[in-house]
């Protein structure tokens, strides 16, 4: 049987280098797509990746990497790549207590980085260097004058020097050739690739119409102001890779998180190895001081750490033996020994990485249409200085240098790289500033989806309460005690890992109540939970499911009302159909909760709390933190709710990355709230990797600052434009104004969004 297209095709990764602007992922595009049996092409600026399915038998990866190569960019395999089928599951299955706000073993995944990087027809783009912008052995990068375009300035700008002197010393004959010469040599490399890329279908590039302008400026004896713009765009090649560079080393910075070494702990002692090449059970020593080298646990110690690297929590935790930790916190106080959980390429900090990598496919709607703008914008231009060449001399009687002139500064402000940069730029920055204060959003889509939301609406327990409820009160009925309530409900929630089936499990163990195996568990949604401990059927189940099934007598019903006016939960423990008991449970709000809707209120968000939950338990809780509730829903009942906010506006919805997964997808962004937990990086759009109620609001504040970003560069890149558009047509400005303002406006816009990397959306409350 023949293989499909698709089985045939893998998946690789290579790292592009020399990539400063999103004309330059356009034009890689453009190029390797057309190339037989390559397909789903992705192209991340910031992150430097190239990605794409490929079927060897029609094109070989070398063939790719030459087509890169051609267009001057540097290619090389990425580290660690994974290639074979694409494809990821999703989804598992547990068991749920809705009817006390809560389940077990949810399992949600979106896969939010679809999408291209950038449109092939965005072949607009600057000249690059090669092997020489590759990092250095120690991640760092060459300064500027090692590159090829550094040494590019360094030529020109030199030539430049001596053709002026030549003109000044030599007769004017001699120094209009030295002039020509410089601007010869000073093109060339453009040149080259201008060829390249007109060879791969793509003729609008950047180096293309400096050619054309360079050769036009010679033909009509402009040969000073020929060379001078040539240096100007080497010029400013340089400071837009340098700005581009200094964009990306947000995301390099979390690269060094983590340590290189680590203390493996062996039966001989200890002995320095490489972290990366740590495994899942390997023991490791972590003295104070040192930065954990790996995700793991706790097995022997205790001491506080700093995990402001991976959340952003300032504040040191004091954690013992069995607390997970993660890669790249610090240990501050006293010796530890860790048990791996992760590999390397799994830990916590990569895992971030990726994130923050592949959201960058996930682009905009304003991004999405700045690329479909930039689409039609350069033949557009091109057009125009034709019409400006030509009209004028033969409709007008024109002088045809005077024209020609005017059309070539058309030309060169004919690259809308600032443009199509001002949205990518931006969004790299507030997403590395977001994933250093433990803020992950899935890309510049979700972004923008965060910043017009007007309304949040929160899960209960673990998202607005701390997650840690306390067995309260247990009341027993049908002549059972205390120990049988509890060793019964422990004997039903044995293996949950929901903070009330571990409330109830904790009281077990501290009264001494046994807890006996069971089998057949399972989930009723929305009502509790069941399974058979030795051969008999026990239930934990809401006051409501217990009262609507006449399991719940009238004095049992007056006692769950009292207990739940009292802020607490109630379950119903029943042994072969009788009320054995209840389980009066509390879960005490966040510090921050009350905070983080009074910040909400600032930024004219509405709060709403939706739980499964008791209506007086929900009240209780509402009330104390000053926003509105929906109590006693289904998972149904959720994502209705949420769908009926969302016809007045986005709606955010923020749980704990384990329940109300359907709510979470049905929002216009859902928000998981963990520690940094796989659930909390992977189920929803956004996250939040703190415990903090507080970091929703500032999610929202982070992504309005972003868009505010976004918005004032696009005004840079179009104001700048017309402008020079405009003057150019009339002769106010010339060839070397016009290449500054295509680069300067490029350099501009990627200046401005690099202000949000030191933009602290906690500190503007």
């Amino acid at each position: 049987m023949s293989m499909s297209k698709h089985e045939a095709a893998s998946v690789f990764e290579w790292t592009v280098t020399g990539m400063d602007c999103g004309s330059c992922a356009g034009k890689i595009k453009g190029a390797v797509e057309r190339l037989p049996g390559v397909s789903a092409v992705e192209v991340a600026l910031m992150s430097e990746r190239l990605r794409l399915q490929l079927d060897e038998s029609q094109t070989q990866r070398q063939t790719v990497e030459k087509a890169v190569s051609a267009l001057g960019f540097g290619i090389s395999p990425r580290a660690g790549q994974e290639q074979g089928q694409s494809g990821k599951a999703a989804g598992c299955c547990g068991h749920e207590h809705h009817g006390h706000d809560h389940d077990d073993g949810h399992g949600h995944h979106h896969d939010h980085a679809h999408g291209d990087a950038h449109s092939h027809s965005h072949s607009h783009s600057h000249s690059h260097g090669h092997e020489d912008e590759k990092p250095l052995a120690d991640g760092s990068r060459r300064a500027w004058h090692q590159t090829g375009k550094g040494r590019l300035v360094i030529l020109t700008g030199a030539l430049l020097a001596l053709a002026w002197a030549a003109h000044f010393v030599l007769p004017p004959q001699v120094g209009a050739w030295v002039f020509t010469v410089a601007c010869v040599i000073g093109v060339a490399p453009g040149a080259r690739r201008a060829f390249a890329a007109l060879a791969a279908g793509m003729p609008f590039t950047i180096e293309m119409l400096m050619t054309i302008a360079a050769a036009g400026a010679l033909a009509i004896g402009a040969a000073e102001e020929a060379a001078l713009v040539v240096f100007l765009f080497a010029v400013g090649e340089v400071l837009e890779g340098v700005a581009a560079n200094r964009a990306r080393d947000g995301i390099r910075a979390l690269a060094r998180l983590v340590p290189k070494t680590a203390l493996l702990e062996t039966d001989s002692g200890t002995r320095q190895v490489a972290a990366e090449s740590l495994v899942p059970g390997q023991m490791v020593l972590v003295r104070p001081g040192d930065r954990i080298p790996a995700d793991g646990v706790i097995r022997s110690g205790i001491s506080g750490i700093d995990e402001s690297p991976v959340t952003g929590e300032s504040v040191p935790v004091t954690k013992g033996e069995g607390a997970e930790v993660f890669a790249g916190s610090i240990n501050t106080e006293a010796a530890l020994s860790v048990e791996v959980t992760r590999a390397a390429a799994d830990n916590t900090i990569a895992r971030i990485i990726k994130l923050v990598e592949e959201a960058e496919s996930a682009r905009a709607p304003t991004e999405r249409f700045i690329d479909r703008f930039s689409r039609y914008y350069m033949p557009f231009i091109v057009l125009l200085a034709a019409t400006v060449a030509v009209v004028p001399p033969l409709g007008f009687g024109g002088e045809w240098n005077t024209w020609i002139y005017r059309a070539l500064s058309l030309l060169l402000i004919g690259c809308p790289c600032a443009l199509v940069i001002s949205v990518p730029a931006s969004i790299a920055s507030s997403l590395s500033a977001g994933a250093r204060r433990g803020l992950l959003m899935k890309g510049g889509a979700v972004i923008e989806a965060i910043a017009q939301v007007k309304t949040v609406t929160f899960d209960k327990t673990g998202t607005l309460t701390a997650g840690r409820p306390q067995v309260v009160d247990v009341v027993p009925f049908g002549g059972f005690d205390v120990l049988e309530v509890i060793s019964a409900a422990a004997s039903v929630e044995a293996g949950s890992s929901h903070p009330l089936a571990k409330a109830i499990l904790t009281r077990a163990q501290e009264t001494g109540a046994s807890v006996l195996p069971s089998s057949g568990a399972r989930a009723m949604a929305g009502r509790g939970v069941e399974a058979l401990v030795a051969g008999e059927l026990l239930q934990v189940i809401s006051p409501r499911h217990a009262s609507e099934t006449g399991l719940l007598p009238e004095s049992a019903a007056a006692q769950a009302e009292r207990l739940e006016g009292e802020g607490k939960t109630v379950v119903c423990v029943i042994r072969a159909g009788n009320l054995a008991g209840l389980l009066a449970l509390r879960d005490e709000p966040r510090e921050d909760a009350r905070e983080a809707i009074t910040q909400l209120e600032r930024l004219g968000v509405g709060a709403i709390m939706l739980t499964g939950d008791n209506a007086r338990t929900a009240a209780a809780i509402a009330t104390g933190l000053g926003l509105t509730q929906r109590a006693e829903l289904m998972p149904e009942d959720k994502v209705r709710e949420v769908r009926a906010l969302a016809a007045s506006g986005g709606v955010m919805m923020v749980g704990d990355g384990i329940n109300d997964a359907p709510a979470l997808a049905q929002a216009s962004v859902g928000v998981a709230m963990g520690s940094g937990t796989d659930v909390a990086l992977e189920t929803a759009h956004a996250a939040v990797l703190r415990d903090r109620v507080t970091d929703v609001p500032a999610l929202i504040r982070l992504a309005r600052k972003a868009m505010g970003n976004i918005h004032q560069n696009i005004t840079i890149a179009l104001g700048l434009k017309a402008v020079f558009l405009v003057t150019s047509i009339l002769g106010i400005t010339g060839l070397w104004l016009a290449i500054m303002a295509d680069t300067g406006a490029t350099v501009l816009v990627t200046l401005n969004a690099l202000r949000l990397l030191a933009y602290d959306p906690a500190k503007e409350v």
